[in-house]
């Protein structure tokens, strides 16, 4: 053997261990690699986990302010007086003959005064008898008793005459004063003083007179309300 320098002859061989570089080797480059891929994955893991985090924060929503309690005030009921048919000398179209074509059937209305712009209530009745299309088929009347504060009503119950006002065998409607129990028959005439012929006869009671009158007349298939008597 050659002779070899004294710190080669003693110097220590390290044993070679599989899979580990020796000592002073340069590191495999497969080694860097997954060291990489190890710190990206890591990086990944923890942007997924702090993007979860943030999206499952609490939502601190601002209150909205509250509404005031909204009351609903109800409209008033229309006036029904307003929905009737109000006959002045340039308007005095109260019905129409197709509207008033059942017998005994009415309708209230009102017709204004023109001396002193009052409005009168008043009532149509279709009579049993005469046409339709002309004006002694209907009788027109002011509600108002003539004399009093009473007010005239029309009675189609015929059982109502009876117990209300003790007729004893009523045969159709009737108008009735329900302040004094009188009846007034609207298929019957009378004769005031002057030799004045009005419709509506007492039958029944003791009123002084029949209801005001108020003249009808019939222009096509319009009814209209001329004057109070």
């Amino acid at each position: 053997m050659p002779d070899q320098p004294p710190s080669e002859r003693f110097k220590a061989e390290m044993p070679q261990i599989p899979g580990v570089p020796a000592p002073g080797s340069p590191p495999a480059a497969s080694h860097n690699s997954s060291l990489k891929l190890g710190i990206g994955l890591i990086a990944v893991l923890l942007v997924v986990f702090l993007g979860a985090r943030w999206a499952l924060r609490p939502q601190h929503t601002v209150p909205k302010p509250a509404r005031p309690p909204q009351i609903e005030v109800p409209s008033p009921a229309p006036d029904p007086n307003t929905l009737l048919p109000h006959a002045t000398d340039a308007a005095p179209g109260i019905a129409s003959v197709e509207e008033m074509a059942k017998p005994w059937s009415s309708k209230e209305f009102f017709i204004r005064n023109g001396l002193t712009g009052e409005n009168t209530p008043g009532m149509l009745i279709r009579l049993p008898t005469g046409s339709a299309s002309q004006a002694s088929g209907y009788w027109a009347f002011s509600v108002r008793a003539p004399y009093g504060d009473c007010r005239l009503e029309y009675v189609t119950d015929l059982a109502k005459l009876k117990t209300d006002y003790g007729f004893r065998a009523p045969k159709h409607p009737m108008v009735g004063n329900p302040c004094t129990r009188t009846l007034f028959d609207p298929l019957k005439m009378t004769t005031l003083p002057g030799n004045f012929f009005v419709r509506g006869a007492i039958v029944l009671g003791s009123d002084l007179r029949p209801p005001m009158g108020i003249e009808i007349r019939v222009r096509g298939k319009d009814i209209l309300a001329i004057r109070t008597e």
